[in-house]
């Protein structure tokens, strides 16, 4: 008791010495009363041709109930999400993993803003969502130039370029994922789509892992000319796109320590059926889950498991059994692509490989006294022009014991 008392003083001490000689810096919360959750992405991707060196680089600053002045240029928000880039391929779940980027740049709202955030629902931490206002909402999303000047400290003329300015209705208490997309790739015509979340009120197992799937790439992206697109050989055989239905077809394999499409896969789970998927942007339907047991392999222990996933993606009539293409080709005419979940998803392939590379859906960390632990979680997939994003929720564990 006396250690512990001494320790606590110690750092209060060694708190206020900070606070005397950087000053103190209070965060000051506005309570909102019955709030909806909200979490935004924006999916406008840079594309890099010389088709595309004169567009807008899409950075923005999102404004809820914003106040304008006579001239209809914002001047104050209710809520402000500043700084908002693209995306990140990687949304993971809070507070498993935890950003170390010291940049201004937000992949997300509410992401590195400090805001009240969602509760504990049904299990599930719902930090990684906003509470925001329920009921009617003005939102709107302005172009901002790409620097750390706060959005309402830059000059008014370039405050004035608005390129989304609408409403939303969002219900209270109930959980949302909004997306800025591009929903034409000829017309360059874009928008939103709002989708509301169910995975919280769901009845769903400890010991299976969920994913469901969604391909929310522009019109006529994959008809497109190579020219038009990025080249980036970390989207691989999604870089030209895939077309607009697509069966998806599950692979567990055994050992993350041997990364290669031919290593050993769990019986039963080699190229099984699990999802269909077609090109949307227009509906907010939340697609079906499909799950497998975190518990698949003969060599796990119930605590930890090392197993990792593939998803192949082909047009309707093709499976791995009648696959022409072979392994490593990456130029399918949009007729089959691969995403491979291994590790921390910055590995790749011992192998040539046609997948992109995403996390796995299982999460091991430190709970309890076991180090580590893998815990089951709920997924999202998501396919944008090419590339591919993965949203991970993971339920509430147990902190570690030392």
């Amino acid at each position: 008791m006396i250690k512990t008392g001494f320790v606590q003083f110690a750092w209060l001490f060694a708190a206020c010495f900070l606070l005397l000689n950087s000053g103190c810096v209070k965060v000051e919360y506005s309570k909102i009363d019955d709030p909806a959750y909200l979490r935004v992405f924006n999916n406008l991707n840079y594309v890099q041709t010389l088709g595309s060196k004169d567009n807008k680089v899409p950075f923005f600053c999102m404004l809820i109930n914003p106040v304008l002045d006579a001239n209809g240029i914002p001047t104050s928000a209710e809520i402000v999400g500043d700084f908002l880039d693209q995306r990140d391929a990687y949304a993971p779940p809070y507070p498993s993993h935890i950003g170390t980027s010291t940049s201004v740049n937000n992949p997300e709202y509410p992401g590195k803003e400090n805001v009240l955030v969602g509760p504990i629902l049904n299990g599930f931490d719902l930090s990684s969502w906003a509470q925001v206002p329920s009921g009617k909402i003005r939102i709107m999303f302005a172009y901002r130039p790409k620097n750390t000047v706060p959005f309402f400290q830059l000059e008014n003329q370039l405050k004035k370029d608005i390129l989304i300015d609408t409403v939303l209705n969002l219900t209270s208490k109930e959980v949302y994922t909004l997306h800025i997309l591009q929903k034409d790739f000829v017309t360059k015509r874009t928008g939103l789509l709002l989708r509301e979340e169910i995975f919280q009120k769901l009845p769903l197992s400890d010991s299976l892992t969920y994913v469901n799937f969604y391909n929310m790439s522009a019109k006529g992206y994959w008809e497109a000319d190579k020219s038009l697109k990025a080249e980036d050989y970390l989207m691989a055989s999604f870089q030209g796109g895939m077309k607009d239905e697509m069966n998806v077809f599950l692979s567990l394999y055994e050992d993350q320590s041997i990364l290669s499409a031919r290593a050993a896969t769990i019986p039963g789970f080699k190229g099984k059926y699990i999802a269909n998927v077609k090109l949307n942007t227009a509906t907010s339907d939340v697609s079906p889950y499909v799950s497998f047991p975190i518990w698949a392999s003969n060599t796990t222990n119930g605590i930890t498991t090392n197993m990792w996933q593939r998803f192949d993606f082909f047009v309707p009539g093709m499976d791995i059994s009648n696959n022409p293409f072979y392994e490593a080709s990456i130029d399918n005419g949009g007729n089959w692509v691969s995403v491979n979940c291994l590790q921390n998803g910055k590995v790749r392939m011992t192998s040539n490989d046609n997948a992109v590379i995403l996390p796995n859906l299982l999460v091991n960390i430190h709970s309890g006294v076991n180090n580590p632990k893998t815990f089951a979680t709920v997924n999202t997939v998501e396919v944008v022009n090419g590339r591919v994003y993965l949203t991970t929720i993971q339920r509430k564990y147990a902190p570690p014991i030392y």
